[in-house]
């Protein structure tokens, strides 16, 4: 089932998400309509906050980067066939030089700018079956991983801004955040209750 995209300003996103255990209910469920809805907006990669559920999980399908005629066959081969759950992930390491690299965001769409993320991470996490892993990932990989795993820790790809790109940025956020603009995929917008 497609599920609709939680849009920037609702505060599930900015809320560091609970872990969960092997009996959290219709979780296979849950993960095939992430899937879903990620297909669906032609993303490659969706934490569960971005369909308003705040606990620690993501996927990742990172095979549309695979087309890119930019990158090495190498790279293309290893974007193609990686497709991952995370569950309770945690990410133990960080290294390399950091890179920029223009990201966009499912729950901020038609806004992308230059990110500064290492380049190397070493991550622990659960997979659909609860059983563990502790895996390194570089370049792409880790950028799209680390993209998900901000989302679980409350963190916004627009959060890694300086003040001035923010600022440009801001009537634009307004909008999304407002439901003023329309966009190819049904998003879900927070509605205050307290009076203006």
């Amino acid at each position: 089932m497609i599920l609709p995209i939680i849009a920037y300003g609702h505060p599930v996103l900015k809320r560091k998400a609970e872990v969960i255990n092997k009996d959290y209910p219709k979780l296979k469920e849950l993960i095939e309509n992430m899937f879903e809805t990620m297909y669906n907006a032609s993303g490659v990669g969706i934490a569960a906050p971005q369909i308003g559920l705040s606990i620690r999980l993501f996927i990742v399908d990172t095979n549309p980067f695979a087309e890119d005629d930019s990158l090495s066959d190498n790279d293309r081969n290893q974007l193609k066939s990686f497709k991952k759950i995370f569950i309770n992930p945690i990410i133990i390491d960080e290294k390399g030089d950091e890179w920029s690299f223009e990201e966009g965001c499912l729950s901020i769409p038609n806004i992308r700018e230059g990110v500064l993320r290492q380049k190397q991470i070493t991550i622990q996490y659960h997979d659909e079956n609860f059983n563990k892993h502790t895996d390194s990932f570089d370049g792409l990989l880790a950028r799209v991983i680390q993209h998900e795993y901000d989302h679980i820790e409350g963190v916004l790809f627009t959060d890694k801004l300086s003040s001035f790109k923010k600022q440009l940025l801001k009537k634009k956020l307004l909008k999304i955040s407002s439901g003023k603009l329309s966009f190819d995929y049904e998003m879900k917008y927070f509605k205050s209750s307290k009076k203006k």
